[in-house]
């Protein structure tokens, strides 16, 4: 992030811009919603600058910008639309101590001026670090569809309540307030004018005051395989929602950027043979924090009930009876086979599919390898890497084709996603080899389909051959 999105007040505040032409007016017309005092030096202005200056909207210097005109401003444009003339003035204006914008010169600007969609006093930014333009204006233009124009003059309203703060305590309390406020009572009452809207705020806060706080309540929510696009609407406003979020190793970065800033956010990864929160520890934070009240999400890596650990952990809530409710993920086998183009079972191939762990509490899992050992056998194997040549020896032993496909997807669904096409026989040797380092599927007679090992619909997704492994 080169550019740290803020929103500056300028209420009162000198802006202050250099130009006459397009690039100028395309300016003005943002910057004269504000409710700074804006100047403009230009020998040549347009006549809608004229005609602005007349009415009052700003105050127009018909010559160039010199030395100290930019005194005690906050902001300055440079929109003369001449790159000599642009960093004449900006070198007057950094010298003033402004903060400058080039138009069209992101190099040489201190700050950007993004897109915004105005529901005044609710104000969008939507920026690209330049790179982007009419990727904003897309943007943009979505959201003006989306948000109602009475946006606007509900958060004018809101603004001026003051009881709230005063009686409400400050947490989910005031939020659980507002948010009944702006999605139901007030779009409910703003077509009757602001009296009705202002009534509906005072029997609205009544009826909040009357409210018993919400028991603490603890949400099993399956966060998927690491695409935040694979995520349900339900996990998305749960995280929206929640006061703390206790989340696994896996859990990808984009998604925990969903939930509120405020929120408490632990980190309670485990990781196979290596470091680990003990489970009691989980249990005790989960229950810690239910009983303060608190709403928590439980945030588990691909679907909370595929080895997840899931009944422990209800189980330590029961036993303190508090609630709790399971919100289902996309498990990391739906997504890797996707990635692959094949389906877990296929009539004339195999009936059912296996879900296998590679690991338990003891050690390497131990599974009926001579059932698996058959021909046309599958199995999604969870956390199978380091039990790679276990797993091996086992189905071999039970009379497994060495030559049977296996295939390995890591960071299903993310970025940095890689697939590798292997067989039984070369599995150890082929994962040593391509050195993997993050969370894994293995599948167990299934091979990528022959078109999407040429072009998955992950276009950063990298194919690793068994014969280069090796």
């Amino acid at each position: 992030m080169d550019h740290f999105p803020i929103f500056l007040r300028v209420e009162g505040r000198r802006i202050v811009l250099s130009g006459g032409g397009e690039a100028a007016l395309a300016k003005l017309r943002l910057l004269m919603k504000t409710a700074g005092h804006i100047t403009v030096f230009s020998a040549d202005p347009a006549p809608e600058i004229v005609a602005w200056a007349e009415n009052g909207k700003l105050r127009l210097v018909r010559r160039a910008m010199a030395p100290g005109d930019t005194l005690c401003a906050a902001l300055f444009y440079a929109a003369d639309e001449d790159d000599a003339e642009d960093a004449r003035t900006a070198a007057i204006a950094r010298a003033d101590g402004a903060l400058v914008n080039v138009v069209d010169n992101l190099e040489d600007s201190q700050f950007i001026t993004p897109a915004i969609v105005d529901r005044d006093p609710v104000t969008i930014a939507i920026g690209t670090e330049g790179a982007a333009p009419v990727l904003a204006r897309a943007i943009k233009a979505d959201l003006e569809e989306r948000l109602p124009v009475a946006l606007g003059p509900l958060a004018r309203i809101g603004k001026t309540f003051r009881k709230a703060a005063e009686v409400l305590p400050f947490g989910r309390a005031r939020r659980d307030f507002w948010r009944d406020y702006y999605f139901n009572a007030g779009p409910a009452a703003i077509t009757g004018g602001e009296t009705a809207v202002q009534g509906a705020l005072d029997a609205l806060l009544t009826d909040h005051l009357a409210r018993k706080a919400r028991p603490g309540h603890v949400h099993f929510v399956g966060g998927g395989p690491g695409d935040p696009d694979l995520l349900t609407m339900k996990a998305r406003r749960l995280l929206d929602e929640a006061d703390v979020v206790i989340y696994d190793r896996l859990i990808s970065a984009p998604i925990l950027e969903l939930a509120r800033r405020e929120a408490v956010m632990i980190d309670v990864g485990k990781e196979a043979f290596g470091p680990s929160t003990p489970q009691e520890t989980i249990n005790d934070l989960i229950v810690e924090h239910a009983q303060k009240g608190a709403q928590v999400v439980r945030l588990k890596s691909g679907d909370a009930t595929v080895f997840g650990r899931l009944d422990e952990e209800i189980d330590a809530l029961d036993a303190h009876q508090i609630a709790w409710s399971v919100v289902p993920g996309i498990t990391s086998a739906s997504a890797a086979v996707a990635e692959i183009g094949q389906s877990l079972t296929k009539r004339g191939r195999n009936s059912s599919v296996r879900f296998l762990t590679g690991h338990d509490m003891k050690g390497f899992a131990d599974h009926d390898w001579a059932t698996l050992a058959r021909p046309g056998e599958v199995a999604a194997i969870y956390m199978g890497k380091k039990s790679a040549r276990f797993i091996q020896g086992r189905l071999i032993m039970h009379g497994a084709d060495r030559h049977t496909p296996v295939t390995v997807i890591e960071n299903a669904s993310r970025p940095e996603q890689r697939i590798l096409d292997t067989t039984l026989d070369a599995l150890p040797t082929a994962l040593a080899a391509a050195e993997m380092s993050g969370p894994a599927l293995t599948f167990y007679g299934l091979a990528p389909r022959d078109a999407v090992q040429a072009q998955t619909d992950n276009p950063y997704s990298t194919p690793i051959q068994a014969q280069e492994a090796l």
